[in-house]
């Protein structure tokens, strides 16, 4: 269904947002738009969604609010304003949320209040399609790590570079008038040694519920705005071979990102769901995202002796890519025949 799709598409690049019910900890998204709306939701051992489009919307809402004879878009906006908050970090006080889990799938409850009347609402979600799981959660994450991994090695050439200039500076005579300033060399196997012993024990305990902090919403998004733009090409490229189209085969290049993003702002600004709408930082430029993600996620992934296969569905670069640890500090990735270092 293509409004189905679209939805899909507009939901891939909302962050994930980390949310609890109860002592239930989960990552969630939504989307809402005038047709519908979409939701996805995790634990990180199962992952739910629900597809519901304005008929379904207008029927459920029949059922659970008899007392209320509003239109479709009034529940949509309403259900919009609820989940915004609880996305955010911050759940209105007059609203209750709830969940029940099942072998068949995951009941969401919403209860609250419309025009002075109680509001009740079920969010119906299915295990989500290992390939709707794939595009949302496993291939942004790889992504994400191949651009921290790039910011990494970025800034520890840095690190040496200021070292570099530090040491010219003292063998020229200069010396620091506050001697609390002063600084060893950086050496950057003590430093991935020390992180893996002391700092990733901490972060790792700090629970599944901080999976999604603010500047990773960023990146996430960042992230998945080039595979959306990634997806454009190819329809833009057909076109442009077709040099002399006839009136029967003549098609019109897809409109570019930011016409798209014109044609819907008026609904997106009231129905799209984006916690912490803060701006992405200016080290995720657009440019900088696409060119550490010209390498295509992996095809395989290998850890100790243990391989985990990526599906098919994942693009990869001709040859393939084979990532596997070079030593403990880093990855080794391998294209086709050639290898490279990573860290």
């Amino acid at each position: 269904m293509e409004g189905s799709e679209e939805l899909e598409s507009s939901l891939l690049t909302q962050p994930w947002a980390s949310v609890r019910f109860g002592e239930s900890a989960f990552l969630a998204k939504v989307c809402f738009r005038d047709s519908g709306y979409i939701l996805l939701i995790s634990d990180l051992s199962s992952v739910w969604y629900e597809s519901a489009d304005a008929e379904a919307v207008g029927q459920r809402s029949k059922e659970l609010n008899k007392r209320l004879t509003v239109h479709v878009s009034s529940f949509l906006n309403h259900l919009c304003n609820l989940m915004c908050p609880l996305l955010a970090g911050q759940p209105g006080a007059t609203t209750a949320f709830s969940c029940h889990r099942s072998p068949s799938g995951l009941r969401l409850h919403v209860k609250s209040e419309l025009s002075g009347l109680p509001f009740y609402w079920d969010f119906h979600c299915c295990p989500a399609p290992l390939e709707m799981v794939f595009r949302h959660l496993v291939r942004p994450l790889i992504q994400m790590s191949l651009a921290l991994q790039c910011q990494v090695q970025e800034l520890i050439s840095l690190l040496l570079q200021k070292d570099a200039e530090i040491e010219d500076y003292r063998e020229s005579g200069a010396t620091l008038s506050r001697d609390r300033l002063r600084t060893e060399p950086f050496q950057e196997e003590t430093f991935q040694q020390n992180f893996v012993a002391e700092t990733l024990p901490r972060i790792c305990s700090a629970g599944e519920g901080q999976a999604f902090a603010s500047a990773l919403q960023q990146l996430y998004t960042a992230v998945t705005q080039q595979e959306v733009k990634q997806a454009r090409k190819p329809h833009c490229s057909e076109d442009d071979v077709d040099t002399a189209p006839t009136a029967e085969t003549t098609k019109h290049p897809p409109s570019p990102a930011t016409s798209q993003e014109d044609e819907t702002t008026s609904s997106s600004e009231r129905t799209s769901v984006v916690p912490g709408a803060s701006p992405v930082p200016s080290i995720w430029t657009p440019s900088l995202v696409q060119e550490l993600l010209c390498c295509k996620p992996c095809l395989q992934l290998r850890a100790g002796s243990g391989v985990c296969a990526v599906p098919p569905c994942l693009p990869a670069c001709s040859g393939g890519v084979l990532i596997t640890p070079a030593r403990a500090s880093g990855w080794s990735i391998l294209f086709g025949s050639e290898e490279t270092s990573q860290g």
